[in-house]
């Protein structure tokens, strides 16, 4: 499988890029916003695209056409206005959805938010980011998209551990972003996830035996 990676820049991505090299399965190419970013990547033999969320559609679809699946981890950062939060992580999601249909590329892995489906849930500290993958997430599930959205917890730069919880309703929880990372690549192989939205904290289960219980 062809895939691409928005937000390939950011910790999430890199880890999601990591693992796919070295299960050698598939065939993965970074969407970043810097020239210094796509030539990092490709000295690591990663492939690489300029690419602007900003920009319009149909400079989007350019660069997804030919691709099988689009993983989207972007996000405008913490040290931006929520007018950049809107931009990238609502109108870009948005932007490149529209342009995965318009090019026939089926499959949307989306990294979202814990309980961003569920407003009384929603951090009122960063309300603007919720109410962005709110609706970014809306949109994703209203598409003709075969999509899998993964909303995980407070996230951590703790290794790993592979035992996760899944779910509609979960409490407040942390996990860490290698595991958000394996846990998007098992549900690249998994289609069972197709048409799945789910919370996602660190748990008891393994990640297969917990994308199981979906």
């Amino acid at each position: 499988m062809k895939i691409i990676v928005f937000g390939a820049n950011g910790q999430i991505g890199k880890i999601f890029i990591d693992k796919i090299k070295k299960e050698g399965k598939h065939e993965v190419t970074a969407a970043v916003r810097k020239e210094e970013q796509v030539k990092e990547f490709q000295a690591n033999g990663v492939n690489a695209q300029l690419t602007d969320l900003e920009g319009s559609v149909n400079e989007l679809a350019e660069l997804i056409k030919g691709f099988d699946a689009v993983v989207f981890t972007a996000g405008s950062g913490g040290k931006t206005g929520p007018d950049k939060t809107l931009l990238v992580d609502l109108d870009g999601a948005v932007k490149t959805m529209e342009a995965a249909m318009e090019v026939g590329t089926k499959r949307y892995l989306m990294v979202s938010a814990l309980q961003s489906n569920n407003r009384e849930n929603w951090n009122k500290k960063i309300k603007p980011y919720y109410v962005a993958k709110h609706y970014a997430d809306r949109c994703l599930m209203e598409s003709s998209l075969d999509y899998t959205i993964v909303r995980p917890g407070g996230l951590t730069n703790d290794p790993g551990k592979g035992k996760v919880a899944v779910g509609q309703q979960l409490e407040r929880g942390q996990v860490s972003r290698e595991d958000v990372a394996a846990v998007l690549l098992a549900c690249v192989d998994d289609d069972s996830t197709i048409g799945k939205a789910f919370d996602l904290t660190e748990g008891e289960d393994s990640i297969a035996r917990a994308l199981e219980t979906l």
